[in-house]
């Protein structure tokens, strides 16, 4: 579907899998006691810049022609996209250029602009970061680097899926947090096509339920922003591609409230001593 299949999945794998660090899938015991289920994280903060994000900007950059990579490259994020198209496109050589909302944190511009790209601060939201550096990338004829909804970005994030068939192999479900849907379409992919039994829940704020109203109508839809603590995962919009996949490969999609993600942050730093943002801590 969409370009997106478990052997563009195992092709990712394959291209990135010298560089990106095969994260621990840790038990934990404080949440399997307060669950009452066996529960295992896949520690992603651990990657070089701090999230998955670097699985899809990686395989996308090693798609990318010759000629494209000495164009260079763009893309438009608040920040953990940002520094995975940073980082290795530095490490690759290939000029990146990323917009970031003029409010984004400076300790989140500082280590993007560190990674060696050149930073664009504009507008007042991801939205408007967004319109800014499509234009650029038109302007300049960089290649525009998605976060989310691109087929390569997403079959990098399902090397994850990979990783857990591996090292939970008896694992009966997983929970993953919705953005743009990029991580929990690779994942669910990767994870439904080898061992179709194994259930997929993704967790959305429920302030910012955008794929909650997709599936009402089947369709991207627009909501309004609301102010979160899992900023990374605060979408206005599901994507054209993640949608149908998620339809397709998620079993459940629930809301989380925000002293349920402070709970979730709070609990993986008191017990397992582990530093997770909002986004993150909401599958806790």
């Amino acid at each position: 579907m969409v370009g997106v299949t478990l052997q563009a999945i195992q092709e990712a794998r394959n291209r990135i899998g010298d560089v990106i660090y095969y994260s621990p899938c840790a038990h934990s015991p404080s949440v399997s006691q307060t669950s009452g289920q066996e529960v295992f994280l896949k520690l992603e903060n651990l990657q070089k810049t701090g999230s998955f994000k670097e699985r899809g900007a990686l395989n996308k950059l090693l798609l990318l022609s010759d000629a494209d990579k000495k164009k260079g490259v763009i893309a438009a994020s608040a920040g953990n996209h940002a520094q995975g198209v940073a980082f290795h496109a530095r490490q690759h050589g290939i000029p990146a250029k990323i917009v970031m909302p003029t409010m984004t944190p400076l300790v989140k511009v500082n280590a993007t602009s560190g990674y060696g790209a050149v930073v664009v601060l504009k507008g007042g939201g991801y939205d408007e970061a967004y319109v800014e550096a499509r234009l650029l990338a038109e302007q300049e004829g960089r290649v525009f680097i998605h976060p989310f909804d691109d087929p390569a970005v997403i079959a990098g994030q399902g090397t994850i899926g990979l990783e857990l068939l591996e090292q939970v192999p008896d694992m009966e479900a997983i929970v993953v947090p919705i953005g743009g849907g990029g991580l929990i379409s690779g994942i669910a992919c990767a994870v439904k096509e080898m061992r179709p039994a194994i259930r997929v829940i993704g967790v959305q704020a429920a302030r910012m339920p955008s794929f909650i109203e997709a599936f009402k109508s089947h369709r991207p839809t627009t909501i309004d922003v609301k102010p979160t603590i899992a900023d990374g995962i605060a979408v206005r919009r599901a994507g054209e591609l993640t949608l149908p996949l998620i339809e397709r490969y998620v079993d459940e999609i629930v809301v989380v409230e925000e002293e349920e993600i402070a709970s979730g942050i709070l609990t993986l730093l008191e017990r397992e001593k582990t530093l997770a943002e909002g986004a993150g801590a909401a599958a806790v």
